[in-house]
């Protein structure tokens, strides 16, 4: 049986229209912002051999995946194809996805870096990058959750719900490279990434399972 529509009858054409457009230019916003995010940290990280900075990277370029999920979304939108339930789910499925690849690679290599005693350097570039997501990244969850929920979308709200965990992996990541730099505490760049790990794992289960994303944050 074909999959039901996926519509809100509440918004007018025209506002649909506009919240479609604003909703396409903050995922054009995520994927810029993120490619660079990502591009940064991953250079800093390699640097100064830090697990937590690597695997903010890693998960810079899973926005940026969850991104262009968005952009197909709202692509059908844009061209008056209606978006059935069904393709609704699997883009949500899709960015879970994710998460879950996410979480299994840096468990890997945080487990690898404890066991092998590998301590990272300093990185106050790492520290900056980490501080200023800690300011952008609230703004842009809160304007994609609003369109999202406005649009009845549950990819725009999965994709809400991946920023506002870089939000949580800003501050761990923050917390982590300035325990390092300030105490010597070697260990905590690699427990930071396992605080990585778990908020991907935990996400990635909730989107996978949720039915209606607007229950789960």
């Amino acid at each position: 049986m074909a999959a039901e529509s996926f519509h809100a009858p509440r918004t007018s054409a025209p506002g649909r229209a506009a919240l479609v457009r604003r909703g396409r230019w903050l995922a054009w916003f995520t994927i810029g912002w993120n490619a660079l995010e990502g591009l940064v940290a991953i250079a800093t990280g390699l640097t100064a051999g830090s697990i937590a900075l690597l695997a903010f990277g890693a998960d810079s370029y899973v926005e940026v995946f969850a991104g262009v999920v968005v952009l197909w979304r709202l692509a059908a939108e844009r061209h008056g194809r209606d978006v059935s339930e069904r393709a609704e789910r699997r883009a949500v499925r899709l960015i879970a996805i994710t998460f879950f690849l996410l979480a299994a690679g840096v468990a890997a290599e945080s487990t690898r870096t404890l066991l092998l005693r590998e301590r990272p350097e300093e990185s106050l570039p790492g520290i900056a990058l980490a501080a200023v997501s800690l300011v952008v990244m609230p703004l842009l969850a809160r304007a994609k959750r609003q369109v999202g929920r406005q649009l009845h979308s549950q990819a725009l709200q999965a994709d809400a719900t991946e920023t506002t965990l870089c939000v949580w992996l800003s501050a761990i990541l923050l917390a982590g490279l300035g325990l390092n730099a300030l105490l010597g505490w070697w260990w905590a760049d690699p427990l930071a990434a396992f605080g990585v790990v778990y908020v991907a794992a935990r996400e990635g289960i909730e989107n996978w399972r949720a039915e209606h994303v607007d229950d789960c944050c």
